[in-house]
């Protein structure tokens, strides 16, 4: 059935789209790059410009960074022999059973609570996986079920692991705070991956992110070979070896519980079955070239990628065929896919069998079930995320840290033990209701002159010792964020030179209650390079403000090719500049304050307050983060007798606990090095 042979082929494949329909996404539209290379313009679907893939471009990036890899000829060479090796087998019956390949899902996301994007719920991670099941096992009554002659149950399967790298119990998701709202695809591979990869020959990582190009759907790493005579073995990338998808088309719509984030279009999880083909192995169906070889014979040799829905179905290469526009690694809408083909389970099988890491999955237990307890409580740290802001207080962070219940029964209740920098212990009790892995979130405030490091500790789970002490204590690194500058004068001027592809940038400026007060972009893309933006702004005295420009590409906005974008801030006579760049991948972020006052401004302050007042038991202080805390504060009677005095190091000590009062009128001065602010009020 195949009519010619071409080795034009990518062992890593990106499944690329643009994922919100109505965005009229214009970045390069001849000249779109990933991985830094540039999209040929037959990867766009002709009727609305999505780009579909970009498997050549990924692939040479990683043969730069790793000569050793494998080329398509040499691929093709080790792993031909090998599958005619093991259809003969299947001929003969001499065939393995199901294989069951441990999943680990990494959840990507920036701080938002789970069901918010881009943290997708665990229902919708789970609906993925029962997809790839019914897609790859030919399950009947499914999605996934056809009855073509060839069509094949390819006896791989998919399960969310049980078990975590250190033999904890999992529930197989795996959500990771970043500190960053979007990735490109070259910060995916060089920071996400690497920080976040279980072992690759235990589990089949899977990654869900919210990619900063809108147009990037997917990509798979493919299997590596080793071997072969007079070649470097090269097993790849071990710390990148998996599958990625933007989190919009993660999972299946069918499923949906009302908590799903998902594509209007894209929305069936056929995404993932491509990409996992590519990762076991598979080739697109017309061999990445007119009329090109997918190495199976019993798919039609397609004369390129089809898209949609098309009906009647197109003549393949060969008019004796239709072209199968229903298989999994075309690109038709995921409603049409239905098929993997006998000759494709071949080259499945061929690679689980035989490829470094795929064979070494064959033998994992990771998806084995382990002994569980009534009462285990888990404890992790997310990454101090704190760079310089307005929302903090100076010398200031906040830990979060996320409680997981890996226990039989609810949990309602646990105590924790932290300690900063080796210091003193404090007890923190938390209480709640947590069902069997599901998880929640509580904030440790720090104060410190200079980074460091948390201890925390679980003791009791519901009210009992944790019955499993091998997930109960974790240490991590905290950094404290530098105060921002401050500026003597409120009159700014902005600039901003765009590179040619405007539709890329974005920027904001916000002020300390995070109202933006100037903002722009997307722009339009320019065959030229654009006119100057100049702005002039007045900000407020005694203000906090943030700065941030995005480039939704990752590759700033220095490179454009009739010239260099750039941003700054500066003072009106141009003398002093308070921002500026070019080169900064996706994001980056400027915070100052406007003449800031002296530091009478804490005792002349109106903004400081206590509340509730009249205070029955407890008597909360409000300080504008700018100021910065109180060193302590001292309680006097209305004789003028000192009744409490506290040193203040954390945020929650601004809770006042009033309750050994007798009722009557006191004052709380609130002292700061040699300044002090009083303020009367009443015990009831």
């Amino acid at each position: 059935m195949k009519l010619n042979t071409s080795i034009f082929f990518s062992k890593i494949f990106v499944l690329a789209f643009l994922i919100i329909v109505s965005f009229g996404y214009g970045q390069k539209q001849s000249t779109k790059t990933l991985f830094g290379k540039q999209i040929s313009p037959q990867n766009r679907i002709p009727k609305n410009g999505y780009i579909r893939c970009a498997s050549v471009e990924y692939e040479k990036l990683l043969q730069k960074i790793n000569p050793n890899r494998l080329s398509d000829t040499q691929f093709e060479a080790w792993i031909t022999p090998l599958v005619n090796k093991y259809k003969l087998m299947r001929t003969s019956s001499q065939i393995g059973g199901i294989i069951t390949i441990p999943v680990v899902v990494h959840v990507i996301y920036n701080g938002q609570a789970i069901g918010i994007a881009p943290n997708i719920t665990d229902k919708q991670v789970e609906s993925q996986i029962s997809v790839l099941n019914q897609d790859y096992r030919k399950m009947a009554g499914t999605n996934g079920d056809n009855t073509n002659p060839v069509g094949a149950d390819t006896k791989i399967q998919f399960a969310l692991a049980k078990q975590d790298p250190d033999g904890n119990p999992t529930n197989g998701i795996d959500r990771v705070s970043l500190c960053q709202d979007s990735w490109s695809d070259l910060d995916i591979n060089s920071t996400v991956k690497p920080a976040t990869v279980w072992d690759p020959t235990q589990y089949m990582n899977m990654w869900s992110v919210n990619f900063s190009d809108s147009t990037l759907l997917g990509y798979a790493q493919f299997p590596d070979a080793s071997g072969l005579p007079g070649i470097n073995p090269s097993n790849g990338n071990t710390n990148s070896d998996g599958v990625v998808s933007n989190y919009t088309v993660f999972g299946s719509i069918e499923y949906d519980d009302g908590t799903f984030l998902l594509n209007p279009i894209y929305n069936l999880g056929r995404t993932m079955s491509h990409e996992v083909g590519h990762w076991l192995g598979l080739r697109h169906i017309w061999g990445d070239a007119t009329c090109g070889d997918d190495y199976c014979s019993d798919t039609p040799t397609h004369h390129d990628a089809n898209y949609g829905c098309p009906s009647p179905k197109p003549l393949s290469c060969d008019p004796s065929f239709n072209e199968m526009i229903e298989n999994y690694m075309d690109y038709t809408d995921d409603s049409c896919m239905n098929i993997f083909t006998l000759n494709q389970k071949d080259r499945i099988t061929t690679v689980i069998n035989n490829s470094p890491r795929r064979i070494e999955l064959k033998n994992s237990t990771k998806n084995s079930t382990i002994p569980l307890f009534a009462n285990d409580a888990e404890v992790k740290l997310e990454a101090t995320c704190d760079t310089p802001t307005c929302g903090l207080f100076p010398n200031q962070t906040v830990q979060k840290v996320l409680l997981y219940n890996r226990g039989t029964t609810n949990l309602t209740s646990a105590t924790l033990n932290y300690s900063i920098n080796g210091g003193s212990n404090v007890v923190y009790n938390w209480n709640g209701n947590l069902a069997i892995n599901k998880s929640t979130i509580f904030k440790i405030t720090i104060n410190s002159v200079s980074n460091g490091t948390i201890t925390i500790s679980l003791d009791k789970a519901n009210g009992v010792s944790d019955e499993r002490q091998s997930n109960n204590s974790v240490t991590g690194n905290f950094v404290i964020p530098p105060v921002p500058a401050n500026y003597n004068f409120t009159d700014y001027v902005f600039r901003l030179q765009q590179d040619l592809w405007g539709s890329e940038t974005t920027w904001s400026l916000k002020n300390g209650s995070g109202i933006i007060e100037h903002s722009g972009g997307p722009y339009a893309d320019k065959s030229s390079l654009p006119v100057l933006i100049t702005q002039n702004w007045i900000l407020a005295n005694n203000q906090c403000y943030t700065f941030t420009i995005n480039d939704a590409a990752g590759d700033g906005i220095c490179c454009g090719e009739n010239g260099n974008g750039f941003y700054d801030i500066k003072s009106t006579n141009g003398s002093i500049v308070v921002t500026s760049g070019s080169l900064f991948a996706s994001i980056e972020t400027k915070p100052f304050t406007t003449n800031l006052l002296d530091k009478n401004a804490f005792k002349n302050s109106k903004e400081i307050y206590i509340y509730p007042n009249p205070a029955k038991d407890i008597l909360n202080i409000r300080i504008p983060s700018y100021l910065g805390l109180p060193n302590k504060y001292v309680i006097y009677n209305i004789l003028g007798q000192m009744v409490i005095q506290k040193e203040v190091t954390f945020e929650p000590d601004l809770s006042v606990t009033t309750s050994a009062l007798n009722s009557g009128f006191y004052f709380i001065s609130l002292i700061k090095e040699s300044v002090q602010k009083t303020i009367p009020f009443i015990k009831e």
